[in-house]
This record gives C-alpha cells, structure tokens and sequence, in this order.
C-alpha cells in the first residue's frame, strides 16, 4: 500500500478555523485544572506509548490530547505492513521523549473507532491535538518521511495550541504503581442478585441489576460480561427455535432471520456457526443490513470474552469481509 499524502496542510488550515481557538483554550484550561490538582509530573517512558481501545478513547486519547499531542496507529495482527510500520512509529515516540504520545487502536477490536476515523485501509495514522483530529498518512512510509510529518505535527501543535509534550523521566520506569482504587459500591450485593435473578430466569431483572452495577463502575468486567448474557437470554426467551431456523434456512438474504438464529447458534453452544453466520451476513449485506449484522456480531464477542481463540479469528474474518 502506497503512502497517501503527508504534508500537514490539513492541521494549518483546521488552526485557522475558529474551532482551532476554541480548543486551545479548553487546551490550556485542562493543563490549568491539573496543574491545580497536581497533575502534569514526569511520565516512564513506558507510557508514552499505550494501547487504546473504545472505551477508553475519550480518557487517554481525548482528555490527554490537551497535554500532549496524541498519535494514532490503526492496525491489526494481520496486515503485514503495519509490521514494519509501528515499531518503528514506537521506537520514534521514544526517541522524540515526550513531544507526543503514540496511541495503538487494533482495528479488528475497535471497529466504530475505525469508521468514525472514516479509514479505508490500514495501517493509518491520525493525530489529536486539544481534542482535534488530524490526519496523518495511510500506508507503509519512508522513516525520513515519518520524521517530517511528525516535526510538523510537534510545530503546530506547540504554535497553535501551546502543546510542548510531557516531561520525561526514565528513573521512574521501576517505580511502584500507584495502588489501584477500588470502586466504592456494594458490587458484590449486586452482582450476586443479578445471578440470581438469572438463575431464576428474571433475565430482565438480571439485565437491570447488571445495569445498576455498570453506571456506577463502567469498567467492571463480570457486570460487562454478565450483561452480554443476560441480553442474548433475554432475547431467544419468546423465540421459536424450530421457526427461527426454518426463516434462516429459507431467508440467506433476511438480516433478521440470520440474526437470531446467530442468537440460537451461541445459547446452543455452537460458538463458530454464530460467528460464521453473522459473518456471512456482513458479507453479503450493505448499509443498515451489515451494520445490524455486524453489531450483533461485536455483542457475541461480549459474550464469549476477547480472550476467546474463536472471538479472535472472527475478528479477523470481519475485518477481511468490511476491507
């Protein structure tokens, strides 16, 4: 895949736009607010480069693109030139020490990130400046190239929004973690009703309970999971599973029809004939059809866990079908 072009033309006119201004200030605010509150210290060099998924786009990317310029590298496991491609994009982030900060988002993981971006191929890479995007190039790129792009990116960004990067220290790379809080709440209370209520097949009331639990803790791994479940029960509790693949069998084309029985294929413990459905689906569908598929298809993934072999050879199966 060859480069797109790199110049940062696009940056120097989006610094004209009154939009520019706007987020300067809220730039300069936001380092004001953490100065006040302590923040803005030296970092390990080990966290100017972080991995960087949906959820948490807003805190390390959004929120940390008023301190530091933040670069994006849009890859997955299977595409070869982003390979070459990010090592040496994070051996540029050490080496620049601190004047911005390298962000990797997995493609296949992160899906709505990629279409928000608008990106057609990978590897790409956009950068956020006080909460503006940018993009940078798309494809395999000379290190000189990279190198420019990147002083110019460094140069509006300190012009423009008075970013000059984070300070650096490469002593604290053996330095204890800050103990991690835990969130405050009777989770287990909860948690253990939402069980419960499954057991007893309330799945509506298990739904509900898991809900209790992630909008006070968004980030609690058994509530996410337990809430994928509950969900995909409460969904195949009033079907007919005899109709339902009757329809499916009858209907290869009818995105609804394919979707349930993707439902029944997964409470059936038949993991790979879901995915592979859905799949197909996405395949063979355009517009609200394949995104409806596709959708459907990440919420499974939730069900079986990230870590799941199956969820990551779909992945990769989707990926192959959008792109």
């Amino acid at each position: 895949m060859q480069p797109r072009n790199m110049s940062m033309s696009g940056v120097v006119d989006l610094a004209a736009l009154k939009a520019a201004s706007e987020a300067k200030a809220k730039a300069e605010q936001a380092r004001a607010e953490a100065a006040r509150q302590g923040g803005g210290g030296a970092v390990a060099p080990s966290s100017l480069v972080i991995d960087v998924d949906e959820a948490g786009f807003e805190r390390d990317v959004i929120q940390r693109s008023a301190e530091v310029p933040v670069v994006l590298d849009f890859w997955a496991e299977w595409c070869q030139p982003c390979k070459q491609l990010s090592p040496l994009l994070e051996r540029l982030t050490q080496e620049y020490n601190g004047r911005f900060v390298l962000a990797k988002i997995d493609v296949d993981a992160n899906q709505m990130l990629m279409q928000q971006f608008g990106i057609q191929g990978i590897p790409a890479v956009f950068a956020v400046v006080a909460g503006q995007a940018l993009p940078l190039f798309q494809g395999a790129a000379p290190e000189e190239q990279i190198r420019q792009t990147l002083d110019q990116l460094i140069q509006v960004a300190e012009q423009r929004f008075g970013l000059t990067g984070v300070a650096v220290d490469p002593d604290a790379e053996g330095a204890e973690p800050a103990p991690v809080q835990e969130p405050a709440g009777p989770y287990d209370a909860l948690l253990e009703a939402a069980v419960q209520a499954l057991d007893a097949g309330d799945f509506g009331g298990a739904v509900q309970a898991y809900r209790n639990v992630l909008s006070d803790d968004p980030g609690n791994t058994e509530a996410k999971l337990g809430l994928a479940q509950a969900e995909l029960l409460r969904r195949v509790g009033d079907l007919d599973p005899q109709k339902v693949r009757q329809d499916a069998a009858e209907k290869p084309d009818d995105v609804t029809a394919q979707i349930a029985a993707a439902d029944l294929d997964l409470v059936g413990g038949h993991v790979e004939d879901a995915f592979g459905r859905l799949v197909e689906t996405v395949r063979r569908t355009a517009g609200e059809d394949r995104d409806a598929a596709r959708v459907r298809l990440l919420e499974l993934f939730e069900v079986v866990g990230g870590d799941d072999p199956r969820v990551t050879a779909a992945r990769s199966a989707l990926a192959r079908v959008l792109f």
